[in-house]
């Protein structure tokens, strides 16, 4: 396969994987509105699908594209050098437009305009906080396991990460600027004020930052831990062999 066609190849993957996962963030809100005014009973809901739906895309999409759906998941994986400056320009385009194309797939299937600003003004400096440590509790986990080898078991623990801290931030958990900007144009449970945006990806932006340099600290240490008992290993061994000279 020629490299455009693979690059179109992935960055399709990219749009879509995205696009479903906006419509399922987005409808699961909308119809969790529609069952029932309890709103602890309404983020359940949208924790629920969201969970359901960020695993099953994973899982199919992951041998295409890898399944970041996520420009800091992209990011991270251009800083460490694991995709090319231009695959991960086409990769944050997929994304981004995936997301619009999803936000406005699922407002015109509640019966909505396809495009309507949101209302739902989200920040303060707990909520900001919130979204920083639901974005590097992400990377730490997505990249520690590429470095552990363990990646593809991502499709669980990512989403379980996902839904964990839906409820233990206060910000719910956004923790991806794509979705975030596609949320911009759903007036709904699941959207965010235009003028919230900017501080909320500055916030993940600063997760991923942080998420990486964990995730680094962590395999670092692990490598150098590994390598001096190598060290230590061969040492005694050369030991060994210079006492058994030595007796002969």
């Amino acid at each position: 396969m020629s490299p455009f066609r693979s690059l179109w190849r992935t960055a399709s993957a990219e749009l879509i994987g995205t696009a479903l996962l906006v419509i399922a963030v987005v409808g699961s809100g909308e119809m969790a509105t529609s069952l029932t005014k309890d709103a602890g009973l309404q983020l359940a809901i949208n924790a629920i699908v969201t969970v359901l739906s960020l695993g099953a895309l994973m899982y199919t999409f992951s041998a295409i594209s890898g399944a970041h759906f996520n420009p800091v998941i992209t990011a991270s994986e251009w800083v460490l050098g694991r995709i090319k400056p231009v695959d991960a320009s086409t990769y944050l385009a997929s994304q981004f437009l995936g997301g619009f194309i999803g936000v406005m797939v699922a407002n015109v299937m509640f019966s909505h305009p396809a495009i309507s600003n949101s209302l739902h003004e989200r920040g303060g400096t707990g909520m900001l906080i919130g979204e920083a440590i639901a974005t590097a509790g992400l990377i730490i986990i997505v990249q520690l396991n590429r470095f552990e080898k363990r990646s593809a078991l991502n499709f669980i623990v990512v989403p379980a990460w996902i839904g964990a801290a839906y409820f233990f931030t206060s910000s719910t958990a956004f923790a991806n600027p794509a979705v975030t900007y596609a949320r911009t144009w759903s007036d709904s449970f699941a959207g965010i004020a235009p003028q919230s945006v900017v501080n909320f990806m500055v916030a993940q932006l600063v997760g991923g930052a942080v998420g990486i340099t964990f995730a680094l600290f962590l395999h670092g240490s692990k490598s150098f831990r590994t390598s001096s008992a190598t060290r230590a290993a061969n040492q005694i061994k050369v030991a060994s062999k210079v006492r058994t000279t030595v007796s002969l």
